[in-house]
C-alpha cells in the first residue's frame, strides 16, 4: 500500500539505530576513503544522525545497537542509549533486539528503527516522517534511491518485523507496511554507501562531525 500523508500525527517515539563495529562499517567507500579514515567516518556519520535524532521534536528516547566500544562512548555522550548487539545475527536482529529493550524500557511506546548513515539528517524533517508514520500500524520511508529503506516505524503494541538490506523496500511493502511519501524530506531519505551518495548528503549540507571528518577524503 502506498500513502500520501501530507498532515502529521503528533507522537513520542523511541528510535532503534545499528551501528556494526568500525573496522568492519563503510565497505563501500573503500574507494572514496581509504581503510585508516572509513571507521572515523562511518562514526561521524553515525554521530551527526544520532545528533540530529535526540534534537528532534517527535523524539523521547534513542537506543542504539552496538559492540564498538569507541562509538558507544561517543554516542552514549549525544544522549543515547547504547545496547549491545547480544544476537550477533546481523542488522535486522539487531534491530529486533533494539526494539525489544526499548519497550522493556516503555512497553508502550511507539518504535522506530533508523539507518545510522544519515550525515545530513535534519531534526525537522524527520519529525514529519515520524508524524505521518503515526497514523499507520506499520510504515516506511525508502531511500534515495527507491530500492532500499532508511525508516521503519511500529506502532505501540505492534512488532517492527524488520526487513533491512538490499531491496528492503519491496520487502517492507510486502510484509504490508505502508510506504510514506512525505514531501520534501530528502535528508531523511539520503543515507551514504558510496562516494556519490556522500556528494549528494554533501549538497544537501552535513552535520559538523561530518563535515570535519570528510575533509581528509581523498579527492575526487
Amino acid at each position: 500500500m502506498r500513502i500520501d500523508v501530507d498532515q502529521p500525527v503528533v507522537s513520542a517515539w523511541t528510535l532503534v539505530i545499528p551501528l556494526k563495529p568500525l573496522p568492519r562499517a563503510k565497505s563501500r567507500l573503500a574507494d572514496t576513503a581509504g581503510d585508516g579514515l572509513r571507521p572515523s567516518l562511518a562514526l561521524a556519520f553515525a554521530q551527526d544522525t544520532v545528533a540530529a535524532v535526540v534534537a528532534c521534536w517527535a523524539v523521547r528516547d534513542v537506543v542504539v545497537v552496538t559492540d564498538d566500544a569507541r562509538a558507544a562512548a561517543e554516542l552514549g555522550a549525544l544522549g543515547a542509549r547504547i545496547v549491545r548487539d547480544e544476537p550477533a545475527g546481523g542488522l535486522n536482529a539487531a534491530l529486533a533486539h533494539g526494539a525489544r529493550s526499548a519497550r522493556a524500557v516503555r512497553p508502550a511506546s511507539a518504535v522506530a528503527a533508523l539507518n545510522a548513515d544519515l550525515p545530513a539528517l535534519r531534526s525537522a524533517e524527520l519529525g514529519q516522517v515520524l508524524g505521518a508514520a503515526a497514523a499507520f500500524p506499520r510504515a516506511f520511508l525508502a531511500d534515495a534511491a527507491g530500492i532500499g529503506t532508511t525508516l521503519l516505524t511500529a506502532a505501540p503494541g505492534v512488532e517492527l518485523r524488520p526487513l533491512f538490506g538490499g531491496a528492503s523496500r519491496a520487502r517492507h511493502l510486502a510484509s504490508g507496511a505502508t510506504e510514506l511519501l512525505t514531501p520534501d524530506v530528502d535528508s531523511v531519505r539520503q543515507d551514504v554507501d558510496t562516494g556519490a551518495d556522500l556528494d549528494a548528503a554533501r549538497r544537501l549540507g552535513l552535520g559538523p562531525r561530518t563535515s570535519h571528518a570528510s575533509r581528509a577524503l581523498r579527492p575526487a
